[in-house]
């Protein structure tokens, strides 16, 4: 047996070491904030979230960007959605030819008035043809704040994967442009079901 006693871990050895397990802690626990904080939702979360007036959504399979289809905005200059990223978009496809269209914009109308202030924007893009464009100005123009969008040729709504079924069609984009969610029809977008639903996808972003 040796008379010499065990070595002792020297103080400097085990004040890093000490240090080392705290930083590998706490870089553990930032990697997990953040995860959360760059996506905390998902897909499967907003198809929890859309119930009652809001289940009739459907959700993409796979995700696709917006269109790089151009539209008018409201000074009567070119626009693609992309340059609206950073936001996430309710985007409607309408003409004062189609009952439904004009039925559920006052309900457009509410749900951009509930979210003002937020993130979130309310695109109506009117695909009536150039001579009815004055009318679709003008009906717009008594649903404020909802503002004056148009593409008359029509080819927008039909650029999208899969093409709209008809009128109206709402696209709902993510804030990178991404498609989360459609509806083919008329809806209630001022209630609560809708709400909640823009709620989820805000916070997703």
């Amino acid at each position: 047996m040796s008379d010499h006693p065990a070595a002792k871990p020297k103080p400097d050895l085990l004040k890093w070491g000490l240090w080392g397990a705290a930083l590998f802690g706490v870089a553990a626990v930032l990697y997990i904030i953040v995860q959360a904080s760059t996506n905390p939702g998902s897909a499967s979360d907003l198809k929890a979230a859309a119930k009652g007036e809001m289940a009739k959504l459907t959700f993409p399979k796979d995700a696709t960007a917006a269109p790089a289809t151009s539209f008018y905005d409201p000074a009567g200059q070119p626009t693609r959605l992309a340059d609206h990223k950073g936001k996430v978009l309710v985007v409607n496809f309408w003409a004062t030819w189609c009952p439904p269209c004009i039925a559920e914009m006052p309900t457009l109308a509410k749900l951009a008035t509930e979210f003002e202030g937020r993130p979130l924007e309310v695109i109506p893009i009117s695909i009536d043809r150039a001579q009815d464009q004055d009318k679709a100005r003008a009906f717009i123009a008594q649903h404020s704040p909802l503002k004056f969008y148009s593409e008359p040729s029509a080819k927008l709504p039909f650029a999208l994967s899969p093409p709209a079924a008809g009128m109206p069609t709402t696209v709902i984009y993510g804030p990178d442009g991404v498609e989360l969610a459609r509806l083919s029809g008329e809806a209630d977008w001022s209630g609560k079901d809708a709400k909640a639903l823009m709620d989820k996808a805000l916070a997703a972003r």
